[in-house]
């Protein structure tokens, strides 16, 4: 997803589902105002959805710019007959840890959904009254 699509997801979607990992980051003044300011243009995203979504955005870019190295293994051929080469760069690795860590995430949220119940201990609230 462009950035550009990503401004227009947020004029008109909801987000998509997340794990239950947070990550805790501290931004730069700038980065933070710019942060700030897109929550203003868009109220009905919170700065931690925007977060997501934009490092969505990026880690595709990230990926899309990774260069391809070509192999000496013939995969396939294109539409001219034309062999194409395996993929030596780091693109299939990444791709390879992404499926992975994929798998793990989505093992841990598994359980939960199976039974339709929580189980194990329960957490207590943080709110106090």
């Amino acid at each position: 997803m462009s950035f550009k699509e990503l401004l227009d997801s947020w004029r008109v979607s909801a987000a998509a589902p997340r794990t239950a990992r947070s990550y805790a980051v501290r931004l730069p003044v700038d980065e933070a105002a710019q942060l700030a300011a897109l929550a203003d243009m868009f109220p009905g995203r919170a700065p931690e959805q925007l977060i997501t979504e934009l490092l969505g955005a990026a880690l595709k870019e990230v990926a899309a710019a990774m260069p391809y190295v070509a192999g000496e293994r013939v995969i396939s051929t294109d539409d001219q007959g034309d062999p194409v080469y395996e993929d030596v760069g780091p693109t299939p690795r990444f791709m390879e840890l992404a499926r992975s860590h994929r798998r793990k995430l989505e093992a841990r949220r598994a359980p939960a959904r199976r039974s339709g119940s929580r189980s194990g201990p329960r957490r207590k609230s943080r709110s106090r009254a």
